[in-house]
């Protein structure tokens, strides 16, 4: 693991033929309830949790830790009874009334300037858009991370860096194909949970864990397994990015 950032692990369920999600971009609601309580677990087990605009647009909502138990060893061990949810945009266009707002979750942004700026000229018409009751319940994020490059994109090795300051020491990565392609480029992810699901998606649109332009073969990130283990009709995959100095 790369030095002075948290150990991010990757976790995502897909299709027998590699889908996350089907050529409409659906929500994938195709794992077991077994490969929930997976996916759950570690969630409960990071400091923080990661994912793209077009995923919490999918779902309009994150996943929570709601097993007691996990719950009650996190705040054992010291930590919040959830992990922060950090939703990365360039843009920010983000809709303020999808129930994710509404979650009891610490919620970080983490953009480019022009997204900070976009989000917040959105939060001003909030009053006159959403209400809960007779009380306005504005959406809000606790905290707003800026890193940029020379060419206004998302900083991603900064913000990590940035996050280990803030005692993140491991995040999990909820996808899309987008995000996670991106952290492979820039060496930034140290392990990967796939669940293989019972089903076939196809399409030539359909995502995939790692979208993007793609890798040449003898340029390909490496992978070495850890465990396997089939539950019913699932199998779960866990591997770990090789490096040089492995």
């Amino acid at each position: 693991m790369l030095q002075h950032r948290p150990h991010t692990t990757v976790v995502l369920a897909m299709s027998a033929d590699g889908k996350i999600a089907d050529f409409r971009r659906s929500p994938a609601r195709f794992g077991s309830r077994v490969d929930k309580a997976h996916l759950e677990k570690q969630i409960a087990a990071s400091d923080a949790v990661l994912f793209g605009a077009g995923t919490l647009s999918a779902y309009g909502t994150t996943l929570t830790v709601s097993d007691p138990t996990l719950v009650q060893l996190r705040v054992q061990g010291g930590k919040p009874p959830q992990p922060a949810h950090i939703v990365t945009t360039h843009s920010a266009n983000l809709n303020p009334e999808i129930n994710f707002f509404k979650q009891p979750v610490r919620r970080w942004l983490l953009t480019t300037t022009a997204g900070a700026v976009s989000w917040k000229e959105r939060l001003q018409t909030f009053p006159s858009t959403l209400r809960t009751g007779a009380k306005e319940c504005p959406p809000e994020f606790e905290q707003i991370l800026v890193f940029e490059t020379p060419t206004r994109e998302i900083d991603i090795p900064a913000a990590l860096k940035h996050l280990a300051t803030l005692h993140i020491t491991r995040l999990a990565i909820l996808g899309g194909g987008k995000l996670v392609a991106s952290l492979l480029e820039l060496d930034l992810i140290d392990e990967l949970w796939l669940t293989v699901c019972p089903l076939i998606l196809g399409g030539n649109t359909a995502p995939t864990p790692v979208e993007g332009k793609g890798f040449l073969s003898d340029l390909a990130p490496k992978l070495q397994l850890l465990e396997v283990h089939a539950v019913e009709q699932e199998v779960f995959l866990h591997y770990r990015l090789q490096r040089p100095a492995d």
